[in-house]
């Protein structure tokens, strides 16, 4: 397995493959405005196995595209809808997000959970805006400094890892920049982080482990983890996933 098959298989029987919460989505939702919007048409780009996806197709009258490029992810998806009787508000289509088919002026509202990093924050905005119809709602969770200063252990782990990473006001300005009006920001709370996504991660790491008869590969991806967990344990003060929702203009 490379290291990308087992990532897959590290992270594809999580509810979420990143911090987050069902109220989070909930009140990103509510900043949004589109509850009162009918027939919406949404693209969840970088969805995983979708749980801001099924959310959004429970709480609006909306079709939810979900975008994601690995398949087993999107078959998780697709199953988990079925579950809980959403196959009908819910769109599969794998592809990447550098490349998406959406037609310009076409959608009431992209959603992207943790995942827009992957394009990096402005270049990410500035691409997706056209598929926007005016007025359209842009809601992303991004990395985010939330001080001004911080211990320089945490600041090389980050900007080694995402040179991207900025405070609030920074990535205010870049969606401002970029064809949005800012609605609302909040960061994510620790139960986001923890309760949500690590510690549920470091239960499978032990299964994960065998099922990879401990290689080294497996062996290096779950220390990453857990020099990841101990840096936010350590200093959750200083950073967090800011969630942003804004409209284009």
């Amino acid at each position: 397995m490379d290291d990308l098959d087992l990532l897959i298989d590290l992270h594809l029987a999580a509810e979420r493959q990143g911090p987050g919460s069902r109220e989070a989505t909930l009140k990103a939702i509510a900043l949004s405005g589109l509850e009162s919007g009918r027939d919406l048409n949404i693209a969840d780009i970088g969805c995983g196995t979708g749980a801001s996806t099924l959310v959004l197709a429970e709480k609006l009258d909306a079709c939810v595209t979900a975008v994601d490029f690995l398949p087993a992810f999107l078959t998780r998806l697709e199953e988990l809808a079925a579950a809980e009787e959403l196959s009908g508000r819910v769109k599969i289509l794998e592809a990447s997000m550098a490349d998406l088919p959406f037609a310009e002026d076409s959608l009431d509202a992209i959603w992207s959970e943790g995942a827009i990093y992957n394009l990096g924050f402005e270049n990410g905005v500035r691409e997706w805006c056209q598929f926007l119809k005016p007025g359209g709602i842009l809601a992303v969770s991004e990395l985010t400094w939330l001080t001004s200063e911080r211990p320089s252990e945490l600041e090389r782990h980050w900007l080694r890892e995402y040179p991207e990473v900025a405070t609030a006001s920074v990535k205010l300005a870049i969606l401002e920049g970029n064809g949005y009006s800012p609605i609302g920001y909040f960061p994510l709370n620790k139960q986001c982080w923890l309760d949500n996504y690590y510690l549920p991660m470091q239960d499978r790491f032990e299964q994960f482990l065998s099922r990879n008869n401990y290689s080294e590969s497996a062996r290096a991806i779950v220390a990453a983890e857990r020099s990841e967990i101990s840096l936010y344990e350590r200093f959750s003060a200083f950073f967090s996933y800011g969630y942003y929702v804004a409209k284009k203009t």
